[in-house]
This record gives C-alpha cells, structure tokens and sequence, in this order.
C-alpha cells in the first residue's frame, strides 16, 4: 500500500542538551505546548482541586466574548459588598468592561468579577452556567464554575490540565493578552479614580513571560497560571496548591520557573504532517471513479524532544460508497509519541467522486460483455 513517507517511524534530531526534570512542589501541575496543547510535563493534572483566582481567565474570556470593550456597566449593592481582595466599587458607579477587565487581571479584584458577571448575564449564577459550558466546549474535562472570583464555594472545581486548556485558549484573544501585561494603568470613573499595579511578577521575572494569572484562597492554596513565549513556541504552565504562608506565595513563582525552564530547554517545535500530505487511495464503489485520493487535512506541529520516536497510524475505511464529496472526512491520522496519542487529525477526500446513473450502469455492463466476446 502506498502510504506517505511518514507513516514510518522516526527518530527527532534535536540538541542533545537535556535539562532535569522540574523540582515542582505543587500538589498538581501542568505544562503543554499551547497550540498543540501536548502535555510536556504533569502531577495530578486531571484531579480536581480548587482553582482560586486563576477562575478570573474564564471569567474575562466569557465576558470579552459577550461584550464591547466600552460598554458601561453600573456596580449594584451584590457586586459592591464582594469580599477582598476588591478595587471598592460603590453602589451607583458606571464603569467600562474595559476598565473592570483591568481591575480583573491586574490586581484580581472579586467586586469587578461579580460586576462583569451581571453585567454580561444578569445574575453570577447565570454566568457561572456559561463558564462551565464554555469550559466544556474548549475541550475541559472535569471543571465546575460556581462564583466568577474563584472564591471558594461547595464543589468548585477544575483540574491543572483544564486551567491550562483554558489559559491557552485565552492567550488566543488580543484583547486578553493586552489587558493581562498591562504593568500599571490608571482611569476615572463617575465616583472615583483608579491606580492599579500588575500582582503578576512572573511578567517582569521571566523572559518571554506573556502572562497570566495568579490565585489564593485558604483551600487552594498558592495557585497561578502562567504563559511565555521563545521563538515560535509557546508553554502555558499551571500550579495548583504550590503551597501555604509565606513559603507557598514564593513557591509558586519556582514552580512555574522551573516547569518554564523544563520546556524551553528539552522542547522544541516541529511540523510532524503537512496539509495536503497523501494518505492512500481508497476504493470507490458505485462511483464514475473506482478510487479517491486521501490527504491530510491541515499542517500539524508540536512540541518534541531528542530521544522521542513518532509515527502517524491512519485510520481509513475499507472502501467508500459513492458519491463522495470533495473535502469529506474520510479517516482519522492518529498522531503518535512514544506510543501514545498525542493528536487526531482529519483524513479528507481530495476530489469528488459521482455516483453511477442508470445510463453508467448499463454502459459498464455493455463494456463488460463486449470485452467477453
């Protein structure tokens, strides 16, 4: 069969220098290549733990999809009386989304969060509905939203790996990178004037570091969300529970260095199939033709490493009944590292095929008995 050269199994040729593994202390921690969203290193990724503030990433991400920059909201009683850490929201105050995205991502602010949240949906448990689903449609496993802050609250939850999927889809949206780096701003509202400072010393301790989130609470512990770019590639990292008091609120910073250091030292990017890339031809029956070519459907590129061996196992049918539409899903290529899957990418058909009519089917009969006599 004639498949495409990279079905066979390949060594990585990469620079052989090779740090150790990461001396995280976080009771769980992630880190992924971000547009792959390969998982690079990982403790207890899919337990769920509570994700404190890093909550807020899904909270701007919902609200920045929802709303205009400019739009004003005015603060009612149940987002002026939210619990510190709070910018102090006054009952009556009119306030941009644009500006309450800052308070959010800078400096965490619990009053902006509930502000933004009935703003954009009338009610934080309404809102809260909407994060759970849009987590689920990002690819999240296993996350509950029940407060827009990440204020602790029965069984809200998510995982490392569901924080990372979400701080990765995040880094996506311009508005969010823009306001997330944001050292220092200032602005005015009808009530009062604001000055906010970046909590995120990740920001200036890190180079490439492009965000994103930090987080407490007495059950979570010391948690963020972190992100940087080198080159083209880029890690998003996640630690939760990375400690208590004084020790833990330093830890987490190590820990995210560590797991950064980790990545961009073993890791880099590689384009392992091509869109477009020949799969097989496929047998056609009832069709004008008795084969279709199959391709890949789009380029795919991840993050890898010296040593690590990959190979591409497509899944196609035996055959396919006509007609077949150009572009059509025709197989699954399972993409494989050290033999686990690492991604699924569409296998489509590269041109139409139609179905035989009555005519073309009593031609082929008349072609086979003439080709009898």
């Amino acid at each position: 069969m004639r498949y495409i050269i990279f079905l066979l199994c390949l060594m990585l040729a990469c620079t052989p220098v090779c740090a150790d593994e990461p001396d995280v202390k976080a009771a769980g921690a992630v880190l992924i290549e971000k547009d792959s969203g390969r998982v690079l290193w990982s403790r207890n990724a899919d337990t769920p733990m509570a994700p404190a503030s890093t909550t807020k990433i899904m909270t701007a991400v919902l609200v920045l999809e929802n709303n205009t920059l400019d739009k004003v909201i005015t603060v009612n009683k149940e987002a002026a009386a939210a619990p510190k850490v709070k910018m102090g929201l006054e009952t009556g105050e009119k306030i941009t989304v644009d500006q309450l995205l800052y308070a959010l991502l800078m400096k965490s602010s619990n009053d902006a969060a509930v502000a933004l949240a009935i703003g954009t949906e009338g009610s934080v448990d309404a809102f809260c509905r909407k994060m759970t689903e849009k987590a689920a449609q990002i690819g999240c496993k296993d996350t509950l939203f029940l407060t827009p802050n990440g204020i602790d609250k029965g069984d809200h939850h998510s995982t490392p790996h569901d924080m990372a999927l979400i701080a990765a889809y995040a880094l996506d949206n311009p508005d969010f990178v823009r306001i997330s780096n944001t050292k220092n701003i200032s602005f005015s509202t009808n009530k009062k004037t604001y000055s906010l400072t970046n909590t995120n010393r990740f920001l200036s301790e890190y180079k490439g570091a492009i965000g994103v989130k930090t987080g407490f609470t007495g059950k979570a512990g010391q948690c963020f969300a972190g992100a940087a770019k080198r080159g083209d590639m880029t890690l998003v990292s996640v630690v939760f529970a990375s400690g208590w008091g004084s020790t833990g609120k330093e830890r987490k910073w190590t820990d995210t260095k560590q797991l950064m250091d980790y990545g961009f030292d073993n890791y880099r990017l590689m384009q392992i199939v091509n869109k477009g890339a020949f799969v097989k031809d496929i047998p056609v029956k009832n069709g004008k033709q008795t084969s279709v070519r199959t391709v890949i459907s789009k380029d795919f590129t991840t993050a890898v490493k010296n040593g690590e061996k990959y190979e591409i196992k497509p899944e196609l049918p035996k055959y396919l009944e006509a007609p077949v539409k150009k572009g059509a899903r025709t197989g699954t290529a399972n993409i494989m590292i050290n033999g686990e899957i690492t991604a699924k990418i569409p296998i489509i058909a590269e041109e139409s095929v139609k179905g035989c009519g009555f005519l073309d089917n009593l031609r082929k009969i008349a072609e086979m008995w003439a080709s009898c006599a």
